[in-house]
């Protein structure tokens, strides 16, 4: 029996890396001839290595309302989040760093969030997103008990902050 059930947790622990999707992959995008991300992404791939640069800066740079921080507050974890973005592409470059600021500010549990990068095809490699229904990026979706909320695709209307209210103001 013993060795049955350590033959299982075995078994459990190779399928888990068997499946398990590497986070941070860079790719060598053909055209550009130049690095860039693809499929599941952590903040820790973006704040070092490569592509800390045009992150941190933004990052640091991005001073978002308080005001509308302290509305944000109110229900930003009643949500998840998941961000589209290309870490090729300028609007990603420049929105990317400055939406997870205003998380931060707001106090987002960032467990609560997941983050894809995509190739010039709009693919994340080898992870399927065509029910995201990416056209533009960067894309931040919100998810209200499983059901998207909203979401700020390319540039915002107003900014970051007023645009994601907007959209939770709409979460009863």
């Amino acid at each position: 029996m013993k060795k049955i059930l350590i033959a299982g947790l075995l078994l459990v622990f190779v399928l888990q890396g068997v499946f398990a999707q590497k986070a941070n992959k860079v790719v060598m995008d053909p055209v550009l001839h130049s690095d860039v991300l693809a499929g599941l992404c952590t903040r820790n791939g973006l704040e070092h290595g490569i592509f800390s640069r045009w992150f941190n800066e933004e990052y640091k740079n991005y001073h978002p309302g308080s005001t509308v921080i302290k509305e944000i507050a109110k229900k930003i974890n009643k949500t998840t989040i998941t961000i589209v973005f290309g870490s090729w592409c300028g609007d990603s470059k420049m929105q990317v760093g400055r939406f997870y600021k205003v998380l931060d500010k707001a106090g987002f549990d960032g467990s609560h969030l997941k983050i894809i990068a995509v190739l010039r095809s709009i693919k994340a490699g080898d992870m399927d997103i065509s029910g995201l229904h990416i056209r533009r990026i960067p894309t931040f979706i919100v998810f209200y008990h499983g059901k998207e909320a909203g979401r700020i695709v390319e540039s915002p209307a107003v900014s970051l902050e007023a645009d994601l209210a907007a959209i939770l103001n709409k979460i009863k």
